[in-house]
């Protein structure tokens, strides 16, 4: 970014100067020339930044066809990690019995349940309102 501001400093300046060198009949031509200059290069960085935006918003639908909580893929996956869970119960159970006797042992189921009903829950749409509108807001630079 500062190479361009260099090269527009040095329009700049190349501007004043022909404008003591050539009198104030040619002042509005001059500042004309350097005012279109700068509109192309803010032109250049709104195309640029126009560009990464649209780039962006197709990676989203792009990576929005294939989500990780799609309905295909979905039941493997909490199928696995309810078979996962279970296997972990066994010695998870066996700790919290040993350590705290009854009450330890409801306490380690009751995480079990809570992880589980977390995790199958993840594909809801709860927040889809939220996201869609934090999407709407990446305008912002």
């Amino acid at each position: 970014m500062e190479a361009r501001d260099a090269e527009l400093k040095k329009e700049l300046d190349a501007s004043l100067h022909a404008r003591r060198e050539l009198g104030e009949e040619y002042e509005s031509a001059l500042v004309d020339s350097f005012l279109g200059k700068v509109e192309q290069r803010l032109d250049g960085t709104i195309d640029r930044r126009m560009r990464r935006h649209m780039a962006e918003q197709q990676m989203v639908v792009a990576r929005g066809s294939r989500a990780p909580n799609s309905p295909v893929d979905s039941w493997g996956e909490r199928f696995g990690f309810g078979i996962v869970s279970l296997i972990l119960a066994i010695p998870l159970s066996a700790i919290g019995v040993v350590n705290a006797d009854l009450p330890g042992l409801f306490v380690t189921w009751g995480g079990i349940v809570g992880v589980n009903a977390v995790h199958s829950m993840r594909g809801m749409n709860f927040g889809r309102g939220r996201r869609e509108r934090e999407r709407k807001s990446e305008w912002d630079d």
